[in-house]
């Protein structure tokens, strides 16, 4: 324990973080508090360049005003401020030189580790060090270090020291200073504490909040993958009457899109923009994002379209929509006036158009697309894209070659491949290489309930119930636990989520009636329950009670009920789609003349007069 903290040795990672300084400015001089401005600043030219600093700081050693902060603190945070090489190491040696430095000082040293992008010569774990030193020193700290040290730790991930650092912000009371307060949120968060970011939020009282202490929270839910509690602390910012800025708002945008909250999504547009006057690339990007993910994409292509700086990250964000959607060729289209339009696609961008290529079934355009890569662009493939070219060869019956493209991989087969493979042996009933593809994701220890149930589903289709049952015990025993399947409708803002045989739901009556009324006018059009896929040792008379009740067609019968003639009903649900529902989501759009739109664990399927726009693939 060094100065009351206690630094792990093995602290060594460079990470990023935004720092943040007493009335502080990213360029040239800035100023505490309490301070006034160095008498000797005006006098400085803007100092462009490490040559220009050297000079300065000569004629500073000449006249003997080196070792005064008051004097070095221009060249001190010209240095720890700026990019140019060597600049950071020119800060310390001006650092040290200094008689009695205050925590002004310590502060912009701090703000130069933290603020290094990952540049070699700024580590944020010599912050922490500065900090003790700082400590050790008699120096008391202020309210602007704790801002920094904290992102010290945030970018190491030093949980544990963060902790003793917020004793500190205890003891010397800026346990109510928005600022620390704000840090220590954003601490929380970027380490997946969001429990402990919320504790924080909650300690802090109504006066002390800021509009910046909740857009840490809602980055903390986002970053630990907590969608719906992101949702609700969002609406309870907007109720108790504070303005969202930007980051509070691309936070909302992320959750929406993973929960397919497409009417919260779309308030969230409608805020941007009665309080923005244009919206700039990072907030359109999320807006394409959350419209293709919420399943409308002709809303998503609307804002692409509309954008004037568009950038990688954007062509990633409607490639990958377009890919989501199963429109393969109109991904490849976008892909091609990227190209023409000067942006060089990045190793994300091809991750989007392959998995188009795969889920649209465009062998030939995806085989072209993975050369053109490591040929074109000189882009060397990563697992995710090997991945992905396995999934397109493998969907489109080319087993053997997806199988050899595995064990070809640079990188070593990966469980998402072997999953792929596994997947496309279900498609294709190959019980054999899924057997093979079990055994290898075992090998890697990467083996999932779904996994042992493909194939358990799979021996039962061929009437091999023991082995079924089998392998199901081999998943129990193995401590495996499948997570309940379920579908979610929302109607209002509110979503309302169903599981199989639910009658749990207040309006559970009224849905069970619709359901009725819905098979019954199926019947007339000649629909007959397909139950070819339920894997159940039971009579038929059984399997169609079992798939009537389907958490899909409960989710369905819902939100027809619930939304307006005409509007669409959109569904999520962590299951595949089946045959049967898939039939049945057709049909019922034919009949009642809706549009219904449901995002599976793997794509959306929009069905629209009687017509899936997978086309049957998927």
């Amino acid at each position: 324990m060094v100065g009351g903290l206690v630094l792990s040795q093995a602290q060594h990672q460079v990470g990023i973080a935004t720092p943040r300084t007493a009335g502080a400015s990213e360029q040239g001089t800035f100023r505490g508090r309490d301070q006034a401005p160095c008498a000797t600043a005006a006098a400085l030219p803007p100092l462009r360049s490490l040559d220009e600093v050297r000079k300065a700081h000569a004629r500073h050693v000449k006249l003997g005003l080196d070792r005064s902060p008051r004097h070095a603190r221009p060249l001190l945070a010209a240095c720890a401020l700026a990019e140019w090489p060597g600049s950071m190491a020119y800060a310390v040696s001006i650092f040290a030189a200094l008689d009695k430095p205050e925590a002004f000082d310590y502060n912009t040293v701090m703000r130069g580790y933290v603020g290094g992008g990952g540049r070699g010569d700024r580590d944020p774990a010599d912050a922490l060090r500065l900090y003790v030193d700082m400590v050790e020193d008699g120096v008391e700290p202020d309210s602007y270090t704790f801002p920094f040290v904290f992102k010290a730790c945030a970018q190491l991930g030093a949980l544990q020291e963060g902790r003793q650092l917020q004793g500190h912000l205890v003891k010397l009371g800026f346990q109510h200073d928005e600022h620390a307060q704000n840090s220590l949120i954003s601490f929380y968060g970027k380490c997946g504490e969001a429990d402990l970011a919320r504790r924080a939020f909650e300690q802090m009282g109504d006066d002390e909040k800021t509009t910046a202490s909740w857009s840490a929270l809602l980055a903390a839910y986002t970053r630990a993958g907590r969608w719906s509690e992101c949702v609700e602390s969002f609406g309870d910012m907007v109720c108790e009457g504070w303005r969202p800025d930007e980051s509070s708002m691309v936070s909302a945008l992320s959750a929406c899109a993973h929960l397919g909250a497409y009417d919260v999504g779309r308030s969230v547009h409608c805020a941007l923009l009665r309080n923005t006057v244009r919206l700039n690339a990072f907030m359109s990007t999320s807006l394409v994002d959350m419209y293709a993910k919420c399943g409308c994409i002709k809303k998503a292509a609307a804002v692409f379209d509309a954008m004037d700086d568009k950038n990688a990250w954007t062509y990633s964000a409607i490639v990958s929509g377009l890919a989501l959607h199963g429109d393969g060729r109109k991904a490849l289209e976008v892909f091609d006036a990227m190209v023409r339009e000067g942006h060089r696609p990045d190793a994300a961008v091809y991750v989007g158009v392959l998995n188009a290529c795969s889920r649209a079934g465009l062998l030939e355009e995806g085989l072209r697309c993975f050369d053109r890569m490591r040929l074109e662009h000189k882009l060397t493939p990563n697992a995710q894209h090997y991945g992905c070219m396995v999934d397109l060869m493998a969907r489109a019956g080319r087993l053997d070659d997806a199988r050899a493209l595995i064990g070809s991989m640079p990188t070593g087969p990966t469980d998402t491949a072997w999953r792929s493979l596994l997947n496309a042996c279900r498609i294709h009933g190959n019980l054999e290489l899924a057997e093979r593809a079990l055994q290898e994701l075992a090998r890697l220890g990467a083996t999932n309930a779904g996994d042992y149930i493909i194939l358990a589903d799979m021996h039962a289709r061929a009437n091999n119930w023991d082995a079924a049952a089998a392998r199901r015990t081999e998943a129990v025993d193995r401590g495996l636990a499948q997570a309940p399947g379920y579908s979610a409708v929302e109607v209002h803002g509110e979503t309302h989520r169903f599981v199989s045989q639910d009658r749990s739901h207040p309006r559970a009556d009224d849905i069970y009636e619709m359901l009725h009324q819905m098979e019954w006018q199926l019947r007339f059009e000649g629909y007959r329950p397909d139950t070819s896929e339920l894997a159940l040792d039971v009579d038929e008379e059984e399997k169609r009670r079992v798939v009537a009740a389907h958490s899909q067609k409960l989710a369905i019968a819902f939100g027809l009920l619930s939304t307006p003639e005409g509007a669409p009903v959109r569904v999520v649900t962590n299951l595949r789609m089946s045959k049967e529902c898939h039939a049945y989501s057709a049909l019922i759009s034919e009949i009642f003349g809706r549009e219904i739109v449901v995002r599976d664990r793997n794509r959306f399927h929009r069905f629209k007069r009687g017509v899936c726009s997978c086309r049957n693939y998927w």
